[in-house]
């Protein structure tokens, strides 16, 4: 039965969504709406219209309002101080020669007054790459004389970087970890192995350089193939009662590939429907 209703929304173009309880609000795809963040209010784009959910919605963060006139231009305002921002760090980094990337800025202007509280000060976050560790207290100094506001510099992991930014997966889909994966898991190599990929760092690194987040997703399953399917080599028993030898798993398929006795032809059978020995097949089925 339908729980509730629920909208996805992003921020940038291309970007994570982030999936919203829209409230009283029915906004369309393509409408400008208000967003609760840590920093304040700020104004995404809904790219999935509202909809009925099997899913309990909620614990889904909700729509605040449909953005107005004012809330689009200070958010135009907040997107041209980002390029100004990138701009000026990107000329200071090569001024004080350092090795360093920016990927991403974010910028918060200050806040309305509150009675004697002028408010928060504007803030401006610079996301970068680097080899090692580097010592940028003289770039913040002159980076916020620059900008006229508060600086703060945050060095990103390749992963994390490759989550701001954005990008199209060898699968060529958005990449995960920017549009859907909240955290990053352990993947091993250990994982390209049991799932009997090439080893090639080419092929199983994604845009990051590190192994791809997707050799997680299939793993248990070929763990349980394995755990329960005849190994390579091991002398089975076709449904028809032919003998052969394994020499070939199709996991995908839950299938296993035998090289019959007879004649040295391959089949592919179910996984269900072979059995290795005889002795083997009475002593896991009890016959």
């Amino acid at each position: 039965m339908p729980m509730g209703l629920l909208c996805a929304v992003t921020f940038n173009k291309y970007g994570r969504l982030y999936y919203l309880d829209p409230g009283d609000f029915r906004p369309r795809v393509g409408d400008k709406v208000l967003v609760g963040t840590d920093d304040g209010p700020e104004v995404a784009e809904c790219v999935w219209a509202p909809e009925w959910s099997d899913e309990d919605t909620a614990g889904f963060p909700k729509v605040i309002g449909l953005a107005g006139a004012a809330d689009v231009s200070r958010d135009d305002l907040i997107r041209q101080r980002k390029a100004e921002a990138r701009v000026a760090a990107n000329r200071l980094i090569r001024e004080h020669q350092l090795p360093m990337k920016v990927i991403a800025v974010d910028h918060v202007p200050s806040g309305p007054p509150d009675g004697d509280d002028p408010g928060p000060s504007p803030r401006t976050t610079v996301y970068f790459t680097a080899p090692h560790r580097v010592d940028f207290r003289s770039l913040v100094r002159d980076l916020g004389a620059t900008l006229k506001c508060r600086v703060e510099l945050r060095q990103l992991s390749a992963r994390d970087s490759a989550k701001v930014q954005g990008g199209i997966g060898s699968c060529g889909r958005d990449l995960c970890c920017s549009t859907f994966l909240t955290e990053f898991e352990p993947v091993s190599i250990r994982m390209a192995k049991d799932q009997d990929l090439p080893l090639n760092p080419m092929r199983i690194s994604g845009a990051c350089g590190r192994l791809m987040c997707c050799l997680k997703y299939e793993h248990p399953l070929y763990q349980d193939f394995q755990a329960t399917a005849p190994a390579l080599g091991e002398q089975v028993v076709t449904a028809d009662g032919e003998e052969g030898r394994v020499v070939g798993h199709s996991v995908p398929r839950d299938a296993v590939v035998i090289r019959l006795a007879a004649d040295g032809s391959r089949t592919v059978c179910p996984k269900a429907s072979v059995c290795g020995s005889r002795k083997a097949y009475e002593d896991r089925y009890a016959v």
